[in-house]
């Protein structure tokens, strides 16, 4: 039944929030956790990224079944910023996904029969308080406080982007994502498509990221932070290449 694992179904969802934090790192710091297949998707040769993604998903189903048939879910993604050249010699910029977690156990179930994302369920806590919102984990000891403001909102003082139109150009998600299977040697690529998907700027007051300390990376730094809020979203079924 390891097929099913190959997203073998388009999957469609509405996004209430998507909430993604980039950030940013000398390339040779993620070069060991992408598998050869795939290149590290980079800013000026130097900067490589890895984003933390925490969407709020609503009617989550396959493709065609009725809203009522769909389910609610948190969930937090681990994702490196990469490009790969496929059979026809087309370049996709993507994301391969590091670590999978979500707040319901049934998601981490059906997640876990139908992708090859490795999904773990969590805590997940939610305040707001003012402008002030908290989202944060106990079990997964992660916590993001968020001011929400209508001043222009900076560029983190240590970004390497200059200007919000470089950092756009990094702000998740992707296209596609990409799964590497190294006993076949084949690569899954799962195309996302979105609607009216208009990215905003928002200003990060605090964040601790229990899993990203684990890797002991070095010289990490946020690069950007954006949301995203109630668009509908798909992914195509998964199609897959052999990788020589």
């Amino acid at each position: 039944m390891s097929f099913l694992k190959n997203h073998p179904f388009a999957v469609e969802s509405f996004f209430e929030s998507s909430l993604v934090l980039t950030f940013a790192l000398p390339k040779e710091q993620l070069q060991n956790l992408i598998p050869s297949c795939l290149q590290l998707d980079t800013f000026q040769d130097k900067w490589a990224f890895i984003a933390v993604a925490m969407v709020q998903v609503k009617e989550l189903r396959p493709k065609g079944f009725p809203k009522f048939m769909g389910n609610n879910f948190f969930l937090i993604g681990y994702r490196i910023f990469v490009r790969y050249v496929n059979s026809s010699e087309k370049k996709l910029r993507g994301l391969y996904i590091i670590k999978s977690e979500t707040d319901k156990k049934k998601m981490e179930f059906l997640g876990n029969i139908f992708t090859h994302y490795n999904y773990t369920s969590t805590d997940i806590k939610q305040i707001t308080v003012d402008n002030f919102k908290t989202i944060q984990s106990n079990k997964s000891k992660f916590k993001v406080i968020i001011e929400y403001t209508n001043s222009e909102i900076p560029l983190p003082e240590v970004s390497p982007f200059t200007n919000w139109k470089d950092a756009r150009k990094f702000a998740g998600p992707l296209p596609y994502t990409f799964t590497y299977n190294n006993d076949d040697k084949s690569v899954l690529i799962i195309e996302g498509v979105r609607q009216n998907w208009k990215p905003e700027a928002i200003n990060i007051k605090n964040y601790h990221f229990g899993f990203l300390e684990s890797l002991n990376l070095q010289n990490m730094v946020l690069a950007n932070a954006f949301e995203t809020k109630n668009v509908p979203y798909y992914w195509r079924k998964g199609i897959i290449e052999k990788w020589s």
